[in-house]
């Protein structure tokens, strides 16, 4: 357990930004958890996130000593593109999972980071994701960089939330875009009556916006590139349904029956950039689609003749 006391010296800011904002290198999401799990007090007394500061306010916080993660390392082999003392970037394979949840304990991402790097992973995350900053899904191919500190992460976090990240897609979608490029700003949030799918909606959900551009068509599909602003769970699947076009192959959001069958979605995290929150320099990292999304253009050529 680590005790800090703190004084507020600004009337009005929330408790959970005041401790993100305080040196203690922890998220906002992690001030919340503090906060909710009663180890923050204002003034000797319980508080809640939401609460408002006054100047003099005294501060107390309790950060408990990190959990023993009791998932085992494993050997397994990480494409590594970049890496150094504080973070890496790897080239995630489609068809593993990020981090463990019930039914994948073994041969997730999490997993070989924890035998490739040991105790060097960012723990803001807890301890079911250690050194995760972002994720992408099971199916999901591509870029997705990683913590080493706590440092790192949050300051990969804060330029996440700026929406200063850059991040690139590819993928191939059903049918034909009637636009070459566009914008999809639609909030995205909890789908109301399947809880493991999201969806467009206006009610308790967030800003979302995705921008497309075409760089290839088919019979029957097309080629994009997606830039993210936003973030959000499942955001280029549930922004591209939205518009009629789903990812080919998505089992979730996807269309029955499609032409050309294929297993899991065609999307490709392609390109990454950030500016690295140890030595201050802007870094960009791009990837090479991977066999199987080529081989899936290629069968598209071949239909298309």
């Amino acid at each position: 357990m680590t005790a800090h006391k703190l004084t507020c010296e600004s009337t009005g800011v929330r408790l959970d930004k005041f401790l993100a904002d305080a040196g203690l290198e922890l998220s906002r999401s992690m001030a919340v958890t503090l906060i909710e799990n009663g180890n923050v007090t204002v003034n000797g007394k319980p508080c809640s996130k939401k609460q408002k500061l006054s100047a003099g306010d005294t501060v107390d916080v309790t950060v408990p000593d990190a959990e023993p993660y009791e998932a085992k390392a494993e050997q397994i082999p990480l494409d590594i593109i970049y890496e150094d003392a504080d973070l890496l970037v790897v080239n995630k394979p489609k068809g593993m999972v990020v981090h463990p949840a019930a039914g994948n304990y073994e041969g997730t991402l999490v997993n070989a980071l924890l035998w490739h790097c040991g105790d060097s992973l960012s723990g803001i995350n807890g301890v079911l994701r250690p050194g995760i900053v972002h994720r992408i899904d099971k199916d999901t191919s591509g870029l997705l960089i990683v913590a080493k500190n706590d440092r790192t992460h949050k300051g990969l976090a804060e330029q996440i939330k700026a929406h200063s990240f850059t991040r690139e897609y590819e993928a191939v979608v059903f049918g034909s875009l009637r636009d070459d490029e566009g914008t999809v700003d639609a909030p995205i949030g909890r789908h109301p009556v399947d809880r493991k799918k999201m969806c467009v909606t206006q009610k308790n959900s967030k800003n979302a916006v995705t921008h497309y551009r075409v760089l290839s068509r088919y019979k029957g599909y097309t080629h994009i590139r997606c830039v993210l602003e936003t973030g959000r769970t499942h955001q280029i699947r549930v922004h591209m349904a939205y518009l009629g076009h789903p990812v080919a192959g998505d089992p979730v959001y996807g269309v029955k029956n499609e032409r050309v069958p294929f297993s899991g979605q065609c999307l490709h995290a392609k390109k990454i950039g950030f500016v690295h929150p140890v030595m201050g320099a802007y870094m960009e990292f791009d990837s090479e689609l991977p066999p199987y999304f080529q081989a899936f253009l290629h069968k598209l050529q071949n239909i298309s003749k």
